[in-house]
């Protein structure tokens, strides 16, 4: 039987072995205001269309069966699975989730539905919960960043692909598996992963449930290796492992990252859950840093600008700038949210670019076309990526004169991070969209509370509630 590649090994006993005591307080803090920022985008999402078609869907493949898990904004319970997967479809609909920067992956919004329903199921305390999540977010940003960009140039959305060995991890740890089970349920994972870009030709949802998927998914693993299924020795670095598979030839890869600053006893000496961005953004992290660069030279007489050249990484072209002419005209709310054009328009018309700023009368206005016309790209050759995300704006006016802005380090990362307070504010602004502030100010409590809650069951049930009237 082959042996167990040193990745999987590694991050086995890593997660395995993470005990509370070991994890700094600084990132035990900042790791429950992550999870405040993913429950609140969950909350803004509930009255989605996306949102009533996934539920409508789940309910109806349940067969009338009746569930005890719960779901962030919602009364009604579903089964487990059921519930793993709507709350990381919520939580990932509005795309104004956190960003493991390096690994480019929305880590939270995958492992956090599986270690919350799964945790509150089992009546396990708060500080269990967070221990696991933060152990695979650990496991996550590495296994993400260790291919450096080369998922997405290939086509995979790295959230569907890498949550579900993060979800894996975490929901392992939670059932007690020790490494070698946790090896198991990689290997699992490792026929589970998916998660395909080609939502971004035609704006379809698919994106929306890559991160329930992979929660889902990763917890299925993690039964299945506690109860003794034969899975995968190598998943990462196997004939038919993960980077082989999914990376062709893996000329980006760099397996030294996939474990570096951490051991198999549960020492880190990098905390990556640190070098997440928080999204001031309900929009493709490409384009945050070209954004507040627009709304910088917000206040131009818009019928004077005859062009605008914005720089960017080479590694947003495909995602946000080709094809031109469809980024140019975005026909729904995941055109604009990948729609570099679009972002900076918004910019230099409002000011700004929020929820609002994603309904179909403000992309679709006339002002807004016309002005998205005049917008070009061009890669960037001073890009720190993906250390950060840059972006430059450059108008020129047709009386010759230029303006220019650059953001060279986009607003959220670790170097110019969103601030805890700010996360808080941003919390209460999502959650304000349907709930009360007096809900809002519960769960907030809640959640920032969570390391000394003695079941999750509790937090659970303050989250699992319609809007009060």
């Amino acid at each position: 039987m082959q042996s167990a590649d040193l990745v999987a090994s590694t991050l086995a006993g890593f997660v395995a072995a993470l005990q509370s005591a070991q994890i700094p307080a600084e990132v035990s803090t900042r790791a429950r205001h992550l999870l405040l920022d993913a429950i609140g985008c969950g909350l803004a999402a509930r009255r989605e269309p996306f949102a009533q078609g996934f539920q409508s869907s789940l309910r109806a493949l349940a067969g009338g069966a009746q569930g005890t898990s719960g779901v962030v904004g919602h009364a009604e319970r579903m089964l487990l699975r059921d519930a793993v997967m709507f709350n990381g479809m919520l939580m990932h609909g509005l795309d104004f989730d956190d960003t493991h920067m390096a690994g480019v992956v929305h880590l939270t919004v995958s492992v956090l539905p599986a270690v919350l329903n799964l945790a509150a199921q089992r009546r396990l305390s708060g500080s269990a919960m967070l221990t696991a999540y933060i152990a695979a977010v650990e496991a996550g940003a590495r296994i993400a960043s260790a291919v450096r960009g080369g998922f997405h140039q290939q086509g995979f959305h790295p959230t569907g692909v890498v949550g579900t060995f993060a979800s894996a991890l975490a929901a392992g740890k939670l059932m007690g598996l020790d490494a070698a089970a946790l090896v198991r349920a990689q290997g699992a994972a490792l026929s589970m992963a998916s998660g395909s870009l080609q939502f971004i030709e035609d704006g379809a949802w698919t994106k929306r449930l890559h991160a329930g998927w992979a929660a889902q998914a990763g917890l299925t693993a993690a039964s299945f290796a506690a109860h003794g299924i034969v899975a995968p020795q190598a998943p990462y670095t196997g004939r038919y492992g993960l980077y082989r598979s999914y990376l062709g030839e893996p000329e980006r890869l760099d397996l030294s990252i996939a474990t570096r600053g951490l051991d198999a006893q549960g020492h880190a000496s990098v905390w990556e859950l640190m070098h997440i961005a928080v999204k001031p953004f309900a929009m493709c992290h490409f384009v945050h840093a070209a954004t507040d660069a627009a709304i910088a030279l917000h206040g131009l007489d818009l019928a004077e600008v005859e062009l605008v050249e914005v720089l960017v990484p080479q590694a947003a072209v495909e995602l946000v700038c080709e094809p031109a002419e469809r980024k140019r005209r975005p026909q729904n709310e995941y055109d604009a949210k990948f729609s570099l054009p679009y972002a900076v328009a918004s910019g230099l018309m409002r000011g700004r670019l929020g929820l609002k700023e994603l309904q179909p009368e403000a992309y679709l206005h006339a002002d807004a076309c016309a002005l998205m016309d005049k917008v070009q790209y061009r890669v960037d050759p001073d890009a720190t990526f993906p250390r950060h995300y840059s972006g430059e704006v450059r108008v020129r006016l047709r009386n010759g004169t230029q303006r220019v802005h650059r953001e060279a380090v986009n607003r959220g990362h670790p170097e110019r991070p969103v601030s805890n307070i700010d996360v808080v504010a941003k919390f209460m602004d999502n959650a304000g969209l349907h709930f009360s502030a007096s809900q809002a100010q519960a769960i907030c409590s809640a959640v920032l509370e969570l390391d000394q809650a003695e079941s999750v069951a509790g937090l659970e049930a303050v989250l699992a509630q319609d809007p009060q009237a």
